[in-house]
């Protein structure tokens, strides 16, 4: 009898350690995270911080499963993949979520924001915000937290083998430019002579003289060996740039309000660590390139700004903003 006593509450002890065991298995959510940098870049460095963040936020209730390099797939099929939920956060430029909602894609407007706190003004506007919540409700895609936050550049240069120093030098440049209407257009208007090619195929562009400057973030002017066929690297702030983390909208809406909260915290100290390492790691490349014999300047935005209202004002009057952007633009130059 007692050897069946004991035996019993032993089952009953392996039972509970069992139950509680897979209780534990099942606290423990796991999300999948895609993007298209190597790990060791700053900006994988950034993402990893993120997911180790969330982890110890969320007492390890929370992780994150990071997939770098594309293995998930190009962008089209990672946002399709964010959409049906089989990806939970997706870190790319935010602008592709204008594939469902268009309006999106004027975030990025080239020279229409005086620097980049206007910018910042302008996207937390209810206008902003709206749209990215129109496409939380038509494709289940959110954004998580201020779109802004983690930083990507830090900001945007034109690499050329001319001696660029003013907006006038820019009259007729052969311009590498990406197959976008709207950025075509743009500079088109601002004087240069725009060519459309592949990426990957500018370097040659470059030393074969088919092209004479491309545009491009800072952070990629030395990775892509810009400067040793063009060795003169122009500041001019084209637009301003951050990392969304496309969230889908169903996985983050079930999740307990102390994960979301966990979630949130880690993506905002991620963006605060983003300001951080990208400033470092683009002094210490300018600094490489400098050795090397490439020049940098910053040129006055001032006649790039003043050029491009005209723009802008000319695609309103031919209804192709959305209505009442020009206004909240304006609204946000300065500070409330």
């Amino acid at each position: 009898m007692n050897i069946t006593k004991r035996s019993f509450l032993g089952l009953t002890a392996l039972a509970l350690t069992a139950g509680l065991t897979v209780s534990t298995a099942q606290a423990a959510e796991e999300w999948r995270m895609a993007h298209k940098m190597p790990p060791d870049s700053p900006e994988g460095k950034v993402f990893q911080r993120f997911a180790d963040l969330a982890e110890e936020y969320s007492n390890g209730k929370l992780k994150i499963k990071m997939y770098p390099n594309e293995q998930l797939g190009k962008t089209e099929a990672t946002m399709e993949q964010l959409k049906l939920g089989t990806v939970h956060l997706y870190a790319e430029g935010s602008t592709y979520m204008k594939k469902w909602v268009p309006e999106i894609t004027w975030i990025s407007a080239a020279f229409l924001f005086d620097d980049r706190d206007h910018w910042v003004r302008f996207m937390n506007t209810d206008m902003a915000r709206g749209w990215f919540k129109n496409a939380s409700e038509q494709a289940g895609v959110g954004v998580l937290g201020d779109p802004t936050a983690i930083i990507r550049g830090p900001y945007r240069v034109m690499v050329t083998n001319e001696d660029v120093r003013s907006y006038g030098d820019l009259k007729g440049i052969k311009l590498r430019m990406h197959p976008n209407k709207m950025a075509i257009a743009t500079w088109t208007h601002l004087g240069a002579d725009v060519k459309t090619l592949a990426w990957t195929d500018v370097y040659q562009a470059i030393d074969k003289k088919i092209v004479s400057a491309v545009n491009s973030p800072i952070a990629l002017v030395e990775a892509m060996r810009f400067y040793e066929v063009a060795p003169h690297v122009v500041r001019h702030d084209e637009y301003y740039q951050s990392i969304g983390f496309m969230v889908n909208q169903k996985a983050y809406d079930k999740l307990d309000p102390e994960l979301q909260a966990a979630l949130n915290r880690a993506y905002e100290d991620a963006g605060v660590y983003s300001h951080e390492i990208m400033g470092t790691a683009a002094e210490e490349s300018i600094a490489r390139m400098r050795d090397q014999g490439v020049t940098f300047v910053s040129v006055d935005r001032k006649p790039f700004v003043e050029s491009m209202q005209r723009f802008y004002q000319d695609l309103e009057s031919q209804g192709e903003l959305p209505e009442g952007f020009l206004a909240m633009v304006e609204s946000t130059r300065t500070a409330q």
